[in-house]
């Protein structure tokens, strides 16, 4: 590749568990970096911008500060799961967002072990997390 990466904080992450190693700066960093790729993709492939965009901070805080192996996350909009994607284990297939054979625009348990509910547009996620 020629072109040299817009998102490398973010390039050099592999899983949820860096998320709370990493400084302020590099947490502003990051943050700056998933909302420039949402938006790059989502321009490209549709999807819903607002939910993922409004919960990149949000999303960094729950990751640095709980235990993705063992804690478990349940969205109640997937459509606010996009930051949550490209930080476990699914930014390589970003650009493939809601395409045929693609990942899911909503979190699904077959995508990821990170995902643990299916979750779709709304209003679900408490009967599901009990």
């Amino acid at each position: 590749m020629d072109r040299e990466s817009t998102t490398p904080l973010l390039d050099s992450l592999t899983g949820p568990a860096q998320v709370g190693n990493l400084t302020d700066g590099q947490l502003q960093q990051l943050a700056d970096e998933l909302r420039r790729r949402i938006i790059e993709v989502v321009a490209r492939n549709g999807g819903h911008l607002a939910p993922s965009l409004g919960v990149v901070e949000l999303t960094l805080a729950l990751l640095a500060t709980f235990d993705m192996s063992r804690d478990k996350l349940v969205w109640d909009v997937g459509h606010q799961s996009y930051a949550y994607k490209l930080l476990t284990g699914r930014h390589a297939a970003f650009d493939t967002l809601r395409k045929l054979g693609g990942i899911s625009g909503f979190p699904r348990r077959e995508e990821s072990p990170y995902d643990h509910f299916g979750v779709g547009h709304s209003s679900t996620s408490i009967s599901a997390a009990l």
